[in-house]
């Protein structure tokens, strides 16, 4: 039987924790609740009558289909370049020992920790200079670099779960290190990939400040940059329809981890693999 003192510590355990779930489920019970709400504000409260105006009012062209269009191809696109790269300078930190892959990774990760928002006036500038300014490859070009530093760590990290003997087979068979990467490797680190992609693509999909800064044609604005014209002048917000806007911007994302869901509770399917 548990003693008084235990059953004190667990029971403000499960306290603490209520409170952070609060503040997780509250927003979210906003959001859906405002977006169903025609006379939505800031309090989370049970609307008088569900409606669907707000939908309508903003599944436009111009409010919703082009900014999330846009989204697409510019988080796509980068976390494309950045998932590639990553696996082609994860590979041979995994598998090649040198004195110089500790400095490598620790300057990596030193990488990851500098503040975007640091380095943001000189990329202005030399985009500027390179004429890569207000265009959309620019820009996915940029977000690849900057998810990279981050993403070759982790790739390594999952690559490193690889075995080796796996490689050697295929290079006595005559294959090279590249086809050994895409034909052994990366197909046996589906996991490890699915993490790497998820996670550059989030850290894409909401950044606010780097396309902000980069795209200046309003037709090229993805839709984190577009979200900020619900935010009318004198302090107004139009909160129902940001609110249905909030669950159409956030479904792309959703349907990204159902998609990989799988890949997150599976494993490497080696156990049997380097026997014999």
């Amino acid at each position: 039987m548990s003693s008084p003192r235990t059953v004190r510590h667990r029971l403000a355990a499960d306290a603490g924790l209520l409170i952070v779930a609060a503040a997780f489920v509250l927003p979210l019970a906003w959001v859906v609740l405002s977006a169903l709400d025609a006379h939505a504000n800031l309090q989370v409260k049970i609307p008088d009558g569900v409606t669907l105006d707000n939908f309508d009012a903003v599944l436009t062209p111009d409010i919703t289909f082009t900014p999330l269009l846009n989204s697409l191809l510019l988080c796509g696109g980068a976390t494309l370049l950045t998932v590639a790269s990553a696996a082609l300078a994860a590979y041979p930190l995994s598998r090649y020992r040198s004195r110089f892959n500790n400095p490598f990774l620790a300057t990596v990760l030193f990488a990851t920790c500098l503040p975007i928002t640091a380095i943001m006036v000189p990329v202005y500038a030399l985009f500027v200079q390179v004429n890569l300014i207000d265009t959309m490859q620019g820009t996915i070009f940029f977000f690849a670099a900057s998810q990279l530093p981050f993403a070759i760590w982790l790739m390594k990290n999952f690559m490193d779960g690889v075995p080796k003997e796996l490689e050697e087979a295929a290079w006595t068979d005559g294959a090279s290190s590249f086809q050994s990467l895409i034909r052994i490797v990366l197909p046996l680190m589906g996991p490890g990939i699915s993490v790497v992609t998820v996670f550059s693509f989030v850290m894409m999909w909401g950044n606010f400040f780097v396309p902000f800064m980069l795209l200046l044609t309003p037709e090229q604005m993805p839709a984190s940059v577009s979200i900020n014209d619900f935010f009318g002048n004198r302090g107004t917000v139009v909160y129902g329809q940001l609110a249905a806007f909030s669950i159409i911007y956030s479904t792309p994302v959703i349907l990204l981890y159902v998609l990989v869901a799988r890949r997150f509770g599976g494993g490497f399917a080696l156990g049997g693999a380097v026997k014999g």
